[in-house]
């Protein structure tokens, strides 16, 4: 009988996963985040949709109500800071079959409990989904961790609300797989203790807000090559231009402008506002672009152009970035590394000033040490500008030297001096010019008495 039940469970598995990703393979441009729902008991199955379909916050209400219709529950609510259906796609191991996935905890208890997944949920405010299940168990949120919910006495004969908080990663695609690993860890932690003490228990995992990472999907239509913003997809925003209309003088653009205000503070994407430009000023040596934000965040980006007699062409340089907020400053200049020839802009996977930084404190300003920038796809031009619309050849700030590039050459070069004094060696051998005769005399030693 653990044969056919075995086979029957992968069928539906692999039903699961197919419908999952007929699911991902439309995108829409309404903000969304996934919801993944599993449970110990039996969950309603939700209604039927097609491909592509986003559940409204009040299907999901609907739906919960169902859910919730009898008996206490208690609902463990991991909530993560961004969240996206790509970052299952890209880092795999809950839907996919990658043995190192970064969610191997989470596909267990998917594949091993009653489960519903919602891959497209309508986003309207970071407080959506706790405030719906404060609203269907009528139960405040208690924010626990694996070590508190295991020395917790939970009574089961009430509804009751757990929060957990997951970070989302802040630095490079790279790194996301670790983080994200961490906090699958986490909820394997959870789950166990639950687990350990026969509770019962319904789990949701959702994300504050959506995530931005970028599909593999939208690379096969663009063009290849290193157009860097000349032609901007339907679903990537446009660049900040100030100047005339149709004319700018100063072009910027980033994925994420990433700050906090202390080493401990969460992270605010200033990408996310509309910034006010006017107290920005552009000239033939000079650029300044002042990004004021409603939040009360004032960033600055100051440019200048000179002419070098050594490379004889015009270059500039990003001299400086100021930050203002809540009447406090903190200024960082520019590393030597943040330049490019005048007629080109500037480009860097990421400008920091705490990892690999490009943006050092400025003396003078005392905030400087303790608050963090960290621009992630970030393009900057001040001067010479081809046209209205586009950025200028890019300069970017990977040098052609990488690390890579220098072992590959360093072990190019040991192995050919290896063949090439092994070729000396096998060229300096001689034959012998003079060989014994056989058929001569032979040696005769004469011995002594």
């Amino acid at each position: 009988m653990a044969g056919p039940r075995k086979d029957s469970t992968k069928v539906r598995l692999t039903s699961f996963i197919v419908v999952f990703f007929e699911l991902f393979a439309t995108g829409s441009a309404t903000a969304q985040v996934p919801l993944l729902l599993w449970s110990t008991d039996s969950l309603p199955s939700p209604a039927s949709s097609v491909a592509g379909h986003i559940t409204s916050y009040d299907q999901l209400s609907a739906y919960l109500t169902t859910a919730f219709a009898s008996g206490p529950h208690t609902v463990l609510l991991f909530l993560q800071d961004k969240l996206s259906k790509d970052d299952f796609t890209v880092f795999g191991g809950v839907f996919g079959n990658e043995r190192d996935g970064a969610f191997e905890n989470l596909k267990a208890a998917l594949q091993s409990s009653s489960s519903v997944t919602i891959p497209a949920l309508e986003w309207s405010s970071s407080s959506a989904v706790p405030a719906l299940l404060q609203e269907k168990l009528g139960v405040s949120p208690v924010l626990v961790d694996a070590d508190t919910l295991s020395g917790l006495t939970v009574n089961t004969s009430i509804s009751n609300l757990f929060l957990m908080n997951l970070p989302y990663c802040t630095r490079s695609l790279k790194s996301c797989k670790e983080d994200l690993h961490s906090n699958d860890e986490i909820i394997g932690k959870v789950l166990g203790v639950l687990k350990a003490k026969t509770i019962p228990y319904t789990a949701v995992y959702t994300g504050l807000q959506p995530s931005r990472v970028i599909s593999e999907s939208f690379v096969s239509e663009q063009s290849v090559g290193r157009s860097l913003l000349q032609a901007v997809a339907a679903d990537v925003k446009p660049p900040i231009m100030y100047g005339e209309t149709g004319n700018p003088c100063i072009m910027l653009w980033a994925q994420n402008l990433n700050i906090s205000v202390s080493s401990t503070a969460a992270w605010t994407d200033l990408a996310t506002q509309t910034p006010d430009l006017k107290d920005s000023m552009c000239n033939s040596s000079n650029a300044l672009l002042v990004l004021s934000y409603p939040s009360g965040h004032k960033l600055s980006f100051a440019m200048s152009q000179r002419f070098y007699s050594v490379s004889a062409r015009n270059w500039f340089t990003l001299d400086s970035v100021q930050l203002q907020f809540s009447g406090q400053t903190a200024s960082f200049i520019g590393r030597r590394s943040i330049y490019a020839p005048a007629e080109y802009s500037f480009r860097c996977q990421s400008v920091n000033n705490f990892q690999g930084a490009l943006l050092m404190p400025e003396d003078t300003s005392k905030n400087a040490s303790q608050w963090r920038l960290n621009f992630i796809d970030f393009q900057i031009q001040g001067f010479n500008l081809a046209n209205g619309t586009n950025f200028s050849y890019a300069s970017d700030c990977a040098g052609f030297f990488t690390p890579g590039i220098w072992m590959g050459l360093l072990t190019s070069l040991l192995m050919l001096f290896i063949f090439v004094y092994g070729l000396h060696m096998i060229m300096q051998l001689n034959t012998m010019d003079r060989f014994d005769d056989p058929k001569g005399p032979t040696i005769s030693v004469p011995q002594s008495e």
